[in-house]
């Protein structure tokens, strides 16, 4: 494993080392003294009001000592400093202190987790842990970070943009967690635990936040007492702001006479859906807001049940692709006045319109002291509308058009997409039975768990890129997946300090698609019928321009758009495959912990939709060609690609020490990942179409968007974490990792992107073309990845963050609050192309928050000032190559500097 980390790494793991011997040696002198907070025994300790009681005992707790966390990784609620799981915990007064209101503020708050954003008007989010994660973000991907809510799987990414709050805590999980939490969890799991009714209470909050981009924001909580056996809590959250880019209307006509376009005196961009809109209603603004009622009935002293209803509505512009100014400045496409880093040319306004209507029921029955039975379900209704304007505005350049199409170096005169989801509808059901039981020596776990999804979608995207404008469209009304398993895990103190964990899990994946239609109209039929197109321009060939698209064309307009016979797509799979944990932990003073794991976990398998082996080209008499090898044409596939594995060996320490003032983790891993689901470009057959000596691999047929299994990558590490009270009042909280995640094979990896334009740019060129005889690269550009960083995985992070508890006169306290986070480049591809004017990486980069609290007295209300990213530093979020012909990169970004209050009140 440790060939793998250089030797910087190896001596920030030796100092790490040093840190843990010098902690346990503190803490074996100070372990008479120490008091450990006793955990409860059992997972049902999460039900009735556990908050309260939680809020009742911190009250009455040292302050100046590190507070005892219950997690639930485990299954069993445990003290966080004794579950052998690298597990973070994040408390709802830390998500709001630090203004993270979704699953997306978590990136680089927690060693090494990584979040960003789609681009692709999906709204999809992409989560990667150590460096494991998943680039589908449509209704078949599926994600390598499990996110559940209440311990019970969710399974869309979208998902992870309803609103966090109202919690108690979130727990992230890291490393593959193949058997509690089984489901699509290879690289690891979020948890997010809402708060929970408390029987006897009348209480609740309000908090209202403003800032800074006409930022609003509230929340409300209302604990409601019904008897003596019943409580109900409301909460509601919303969240509004501004747009922080300038976004005008996109009326760009070309007017290149010299070049045979003359103007035509009308916008040369689709116009039927431009509008001005404001700042509120502008790309990469917000504009959202959630509901949570929960019901809580102590139906016998062992005997509850809790009910939840809940609904989340996104009704935001949406993200957008921005041109990286800072790389593009010394290239021919360096940002101008006009069209500076924030702001982007539209004549197709972002809508996104998302709700995710959600009932859960959790029923816990302690049967004796020793002995829990929970069962828990949940159903989930997602459906979204959305459009994006794809191409953000930029236009090609007058030396990119040529007047022929041949020229890999030239372009068409006019850059127009645009991308539409008309309907989805992600209904799913997931249900999870447990059987807990707790004794002296022994803990167990045996559980049986259920999901099944049904999803559909019309979704399509418009492509009017001058001479040849063409649309595709997908209408897929029935893809179901159904996961079953079963698991098991036992941890047994089989001799005093000493426990063996052993763990197992059995999953069956299934998916199927019924009646799915693939629409395109690549013979130049997007004008419907509708209208004639115009006949060539004085370049040969066709010129279209604002007035030529009409009502009822392209894929706006659903599958009435399209003339031509669909593509039909039936077909049904499975997978099974069991995981495991191995683990052994030896607890060798109440507050030194060592423990150390071997671990797996699964990501199911899945398939394409239909496509030609042998390609959609055309002979001169318009018959399609054949295969270049078997019995004549065409031949179908839906490509089907395995499942993904990985497997983690951990071992790590925790611990308190200094009369509890101070605590510390550290895990080191290796993890071995195995048939990694790509998404994007492959080579998928060959056809007998005749090629020219110039273009010897003309006959190769594309697959421009599907998934396959295509690489294998190592990945080790080390990640540290813990608190310190330094004094009265004091409290700092640390946290770091070392990742070195890289590519150990991928032989079919092709150098492709922004090939025109890298060498313009002065970057490095791409990779030539493939010249052998195999087959599986053929048309590629064949490029060795070997040792590259996986995407998502910067080498080294840092946070930090200390606030002090000021007394004032009449017991009113002051607490200021710094937060500065560092974190190492990471890369946004695998290629880890690295170049000052074409790159597909965010720099390293550090932020610093900053904030000013003022309570009153009994802590009955509080106003806090903030600011966030306080030195406005610009950090992506995602990248890649965009605009004409690719001609530069492109990329989102995390917000600029935001700044505001907030005021708040409890009674």
């Amino acid at each position: 494993m440790f060939n793998l980390i250089n030797q910087r790494k190896l001596m920030c793991i030796a100092v790490a080392g040093a840190l843990a011997s010098l902690a346990m040696a503190a803490s074996a002198q100070e372990a008479v003294k120490a008091t450990e907070g006793a955990a409860s025994n059992n997972a049902s300790d999460n039900g009735a009001g556990e908050s309260g009681k939680k809020t009742a005992a911190a009250k009455q707790a040292n302050p100046d000592v590190v507070q005892e966390v219950i997690v639930t990784a485990t299954r069993h609620a445990t003290s966080l400093l004794k579950t052998p799981v690298a597990v973070t915990a994040v408390t709802q007064e830390e998500l709001t202190r630090d203004g993270i209101t979704d699953v997306r503020g978590l990136s680089g708050e927690i060693p090494n987790l990584q979040i960003g954003t789609a681009a692709d008007g999906s709204s999809g989010v992409q989560i990667a842990i150590r460096g494991v994660s998943n680039n589908d973000f449509t209704e078949v991907g599926n994600p390598a970070v499990g996110l559940h809510i209440n311990g019970l799987y969710s399974p869309r990414p979208q998902g992870a943009l309803a609103l966090m709050f109202d919690l108690e805590q979130v727990e992230v999980l890291r490393g593959p967690q193949g058997t509690l939490f089984g489901r699509n969890s290879t690289g690891g799991s979020i948890n997010i635990i809402a708060a929970k009714p408390e029987i006897g209470s009348w209480f609740g909050s309000y908090e209202q936040e403003v800032g800074n981009y006409n930022h609003l924001q509230e929340s409300i909580i209302q604990n409601i007492p019904v008897g003596e056996n019943v409580a109900l809590r409301f909460t509601g959250m919303k969240s509004q702001r501004d747009s922080y880019i300038n976004q005008t209307q996109d009326t760009y006509t070309v007017d290149l006479p010299a070049l045979g376009f003359p103007s035509m005196g009308v916008p040369s961009t689709d116009q039927r859906h431009d509008t001005h809109v404001s700042a509120s209603k502008a790309y990469m603004n917000k504009d959202e807001w959630a509901g949570r009622l929960t019901a809580l009935w102590r139906i016998t002293p062992d005997l509850k049940t809790l009910a939840s209803f809940e609904n989340f509505q996104n009704s935001d512009a949406g993200d957008i692709a921005l041109k990286d100014c800072e790389q593009a400045q010394n290239t021919p496409f360096a940002c101008t006045a006009a069209h500076p880093q924030f702001s982007a040319s539209i004549n197709l306004p972002g809508i996104t319109n998302m709700s995710i209507r959600t009932i859960r029921s959790d029923t816990t029955w302690s049967v004796d002291k020793h002995t829990d039975i929970e069962y828990n379900i949940s159903r989930a209704v997602e459906r979204r509308y959305a459009q994006q304007d794809s191409d953000s505005g930029y236009q090609p350049l007058p030396f990119q058009v040529t007047a022929n199409p041949s020229n890999p170096g030239g372009t068409w005169p006019v850059y127009d997409n645009q991308t539409y989801t008309l309907a989805s509808k992600y209904a799913s059901t997931t249900q999870e039975l447990q059987l807990r039981q707790n004794y002296d020596n022994l803990r167990t776990v045996i559980g049986a768990f259920g999901m099944s999804e049904r999803n559909s979608i019309d979704f399509g995207q418009d492509f009017l890129n001058g001479g040849y404008p063409y649309s595709n469209f997908y209408h897929q009304p029935d893809r179901a997946s159904v996961a079953k398993a079963l698991f098991a895990q036992s941890d047994w103190t089989f001799v005093p300090k000493w426990t063996l964990t052993t763990g197992v899990r059995f999953t069956r994946d299934s998916r199927a698609d019924t009646g799915g239609e693939y629409f395109s109209d690549y013979n130049n039929q997007y004008f419907n019928g509708i209208t004639n197109p115009p006949g060539p321009g004085s370049a040969g060939f066709n010129i279209f321009n604002s007035s030529n698209y009409l009502p009822g064309m392209g894929a706006a307009y659903g599958t009435s758009a399209f003339n031509g016979a669909a593509v039909i797509s039936n077909n049904s799979q499975s997978w099974s495959k069991t995981t495991g944990r191995l683990g052994l932990m030896f607890q060798a003073t109440p507050t030194d912990m060592f423990y150390a794991s071997l671990s797996s976990g699964y990501k199911a398998g899945g398939f394409n939709d239909l496509t030609n082996l042998c390609g959609t080209a055309l002979d001169p008499q318009g018959n399609p060609y054949n295969c270049l090898s078997g019995p004549p044409g065409p031949h179908y596939s839906f490509l089907p690609y395995k499942p993904e594995t990985v497997v983690n060996l951990e071992a790590g320490y925790k611990g308190k020490m200094l009369d509890n003032r101070l605590t510390f983790s550290a895990t080191i891993f290796y993890e071995r990942y195995t048939n990694m689901q790509v998404t994007g470009q492959h080579t998928i057959g060959e056809s007998d179409q005749p090629c020219p000596a110039t273009n010897p691999t003309c006959n190769a047929v594309i697959s421009w968007y599907s998934t396959a299994n295509v690489a294998q990558a190592n990945i080790a590490g080390l990640e540290i974490e813990g608190q310190y009270r330094p004094w009265k009042g004091g409290r700092l909280a640390y946290a770091g990792s070392l990742l070195h995640a890289v590519v150990g094979s991928y032989p079919t990896y092709s150098d492709d992107q922004g090939c025109a334009s890298r060498q313009l740019a002065g970057a490095v060129p791409c990779a030539p073309y493939y010249t052998g005889s195999d087959p599986a690269l053929a048309e590629l550009r064949p490029y060795n990845v070997k040792g590259n960083r996986l995407p998502y995985a910067p080498d080294e992070t840092i946070n930090l963050s200390f606030s002090q508890e000021i007394g004032m006169p009449g017991d009113y306290t002051l607490t200021p609050w710094i937060m500065a986070r560092w974190q190492s480049k990471e890369f946004f591809s695998l290629r880890n192309l690295e170049t000052s004017t074409m790159s597909d990486e965010q720099k390293a980069y550090a932020t610093v928050d900053l904030a000013l609290r003022l309570n009153s007295p009994m802590n009955k209300w509080h106003a806090e000032a903030y600011v966030k990213n306080a030195t406005n530093t610009l950090s992506k979020t995602w990248a890649g190559y965009g605009g004409p012909n690719q001609s530069f990169v492109v990329a989102t970004y995390n917000d600029p500097r935001m700044y505001g209050v907030r005021f708040g009140a409890e009674w």
